[in-house]
């Protein structure tokens, strides 16, 4: 009887003796590869099947020991992005979006962030109220003839997408410039507008049948310049907005919305910290999202130390021209050092930036924002496109880690330097682990769960994802 619970929860076996009898079975374990010289690209392989076999380390299971809830994985779609895809064909289009947000057909992308108005990357520099007066809130033109569009259609292939909304700025008239581009707000005389603003938001697409599961309040805080809709917000400002104003309106207004702060890199780990201290302001917020611009993943450590009862995001990383290593070694290292440091320190999801640009890496908003960040995909002036290396980046995850898995426990002995793994239970039973292996050579190697286990034979410089029930 104790064997038959071990198979199918995958218990660590470190507490169990003798050691269970494995159980095989064939084909049941599902492979996909890529490689870094390309010969694959999230190829499918051969199945594997459970066995007796014996490799040189074994990666154990545990899925009596989980932890965070997975929101999933996707990228921004921009302004820029938007307007890309709407100005498709319609069939090509339609494969565009099957191969971004169908599991079966694509990699199944089951996040998006959205911007409140502008960002470095739109077609034209606008916000939800231009005018000044909050109640000439509306929905943008713009934003009604690419974004909702394209939105709907992505809701038709994946219903239970998640939504991130940010603004890169308040309105104009809100700021002590009067300029989308730097400043700040002018202070407590535009908060309750400033709050107005996200319930309105809120509203105006739950009007449109688009539900928005999370907002930040402020995209990069902490970052300000005149070359593109920014705004700068020190972490006072934002405890006091999202304290006094924000949270008491999501209340007023039954806003089930999650309200996530700070939004930006790894290297402040104060601010969401002093946010997070004031037990006023702290019952509103639901985590913290970063960025990996500055700094490292270690910053999210910090912060859940202090206060493990509070999600983790990771909401915004670009690739781009400065990526000087191979398209697979972009894409590795982006997986270790962002993805999995991210994930296995606690995040619930994983967004890059722009979902879609063009061969020259836009449309820009303005000269003065990024312009060389690179797409999950390019999309070129014939309607075809380019799978960039992070379509493989979040496709080794989104495609098989679905919405409510959990992260689960693993544990390896002799793990070899440059061997990385996230694992992760589906709420199906089904179990992903996804290995990165860059230490030099193949490796041959177990993953064990409960009773069963099986072996593979991982090239060097491959990452692979496994799936099996």
């Amino acid at each position: 009887m104790l064997s038959a619970i071990i198979i199918f929860s995958c218990k660590d076996p470190e507490i169990i003796e003798p050691e269970p009898e494995p159980v095989d079975s064939i084909g049941d374990v599902n492979v996909w590869l890529t490689s870094g010289n390309e010969v694959f690209l999230m190829k499918r392989q051969s199945s594997v099947d459970f066995s007796r076999e014996l490799g040189d380390f074994t990666i154990v299971l545990d899925t009596a020991v989980t932890h965070q809830e997975m929101d999933g994985f996707g990228a921004a779609l921009t302004g820029s992005s938007a307007y890309l895809i709407k100005q498709m064909r319609p069939a090509d289009r339609d494969k565009l979006l099957k191969d971004l947000f169908d599991p079966a057909q694509g990699i199944g992308l089951n996040y998006l962030r959205i911007t409140i108005g502008s960002s470095d990357f739109s077609i034209g520099t606008y916000s939800y109220c231009d005018n000044p007066d909050i109640n000439s809130f509306g929905i943008p033109q713009r934003d009604r003839d690419d974004l909702l569009p394209v939105l709907r259609m992505i809701l038709a292939i994946n219903p239970s997408i998640k939504i991130l909304a940010s603004p890169w700025s308040a309105p104009a008239w809100m700021k002590q410039n009067n300029s989308m581009y730097g400043g700040s707000l002018k202070g407590n005389s535009v908060y309750n507008d400033f709050a107005e603003y996200f319930v309105r938001y809120i509203k105006a697409f739950e009007s449109e049948g688009i539900s928005v599961d999370a907002i930040t309040i402020q995209n990069e805080p902490m970052h300000e310049t005149g070359g593109y809709p920014t705004m700068k917000m020190l972490w006072e400002e934002q405890n006091t907005i999202i304290r006094d104003y924000l949270g008491p309106k999501f209340v007023e207004h039954n806003i089930k919305t999650k309200i996530i702060i700070w939004d930006h890199n790894f290297d402040m780990a104060y601010y969401p910290i002093n946010i997070l201290n004031d037990p006023l302001t702290r019952q509103y917020v639901a985590g913290t999202g970063w960025h990996g611009y500055g700094g490292d993943a270690s910053a999210i450590d910090a912060v859940q130390a202090l206060h493990p009862d509070k999600d983790v995001y990771f909401t915004e990383q670009s690739g781009g021209g400065w990526n000087t290593d191979t398209r697979m070694g972009n894409m590795f290292w982006y997986m270790k050092n962002f993805l999995m440091a991210s994930v296995n320190r606690g995040s619930k999801n994983f967004i890059m930036w722009n979902l879609a640009l063009n061969p020259q890496n836009g449309p820009t908003t303005t000269t003065g924002g990024c312009q060389n960040c690179r797409g999950v995909v390019t999309v070129k002036p014939d309607g075809t496109y380019t799978r960039n290396e992070e379509y493989y980046l979040l496709g080794h995850f989104s495609k098989f880690v679905r919405l409510g898995a959990k992260r689960i426990k693993n544990s390896a002995t002799n793990l070899p330097d440059g061997m990385t793994l996230s694992s992760f239970m589906n709420t199906d039973g089904s179990k992903v682990v996804v290995v990165i292996n860059r230490s030099g050579a193949r490796k041959q190697y177990n993953i064990r769960c409960g009773a069963r286990k099986f072996l593979y034979n991982q090239l060097d410089e491959s990452v692979v994802s496994f799936y099996f029930k």
